[in-house]
């Protein structure tokens, strides 16, 4: 495969790495089912509906990519770095996600219920109305991430830092939010949320 290609409904299950980055190759509706991807490169590739289950993806980097729609399930992510990235509305589910860095990316819309991400830095990223029911996130750092419409049923976040972060108000209420540090604002928004009033 080239720099700069577009693929489309093709089976790279079987492709095979050769260490050259990927870079501005544009995959819609590709599988890559159980592929061995680890190690990977991607630098401004986009990938659309692509399937990628069962992949391993361990050890992989990946700058300005976006993963849109796409399905992410029983992969593995270990070791994993996403900077500058968009995975609007993809599904991570039954995935081995940790360690995994993720800096700047955008996961509005994406599904991550019932993950395994405690101690992770996610600080600053957009998730907006993500699916995070029951997911754990005890002792991760939320500051300034944006959670705004996120379903947070059970979702645990005890230990959290969730100072300058973006809640509903249901997330007070749903979330598991025992010990997690917050601002003043947020205190009053979690006690408005229990019924009590603030004078």
């Amino acid at each position: 495969m080239h720099d700069e290609g577009e693929f489309s409904d093709l089976d790279l299950s079987e492709v095979r790495l050769d260490g050259t980055p990927w870079r501005q190759r544009r995959f819609v509706r590709c599988r890559f089912v159980e592929a061995d991807l680890r190690g990977l490169v991607t630098e401004s590739c986009s990938f659309d509906e692509c399937d990628f289950t069962g992949a391993d993806l361990g050890d992989s980097t990946h700058r300005g990519s976006a993963f849109r729609t796409c399905t992410i399930v029983r992969a593995t992510l270990g070791g994993s770095t996403f900077r500058g990235c968009s995975l609007l509305g993809t599904s991570l589910i039954d995935c081995r996600l940790r360690p995994i860095t993720v800096t700047d990316c955008d996961l509005t819309l994406a599904a991550l219920g019932g993950a395994d991400l405690r101690d992770t830095d996610l600080s600053g990223l957009r998730m907006r109305e993500a699916n995070l029911v029951e997911t754990d996130l005890r002792g991760c750092d939320l500051h300034g991430a944006d959670l705004s419409g996120a379903r947070l049923l059970r979702t645990r976040l005890e230990g959290a830092d969730l100072r300058g972060a973006r809640l509903g108000p249901d997330g007070y209420v749903q979330a598991r939010l025992t010990g997690a540090t917050v601002d003043v604002e947020q205190a009053i928004a979690f006690a408005a949320a229990h019924g009590l009033r603030v004078s």
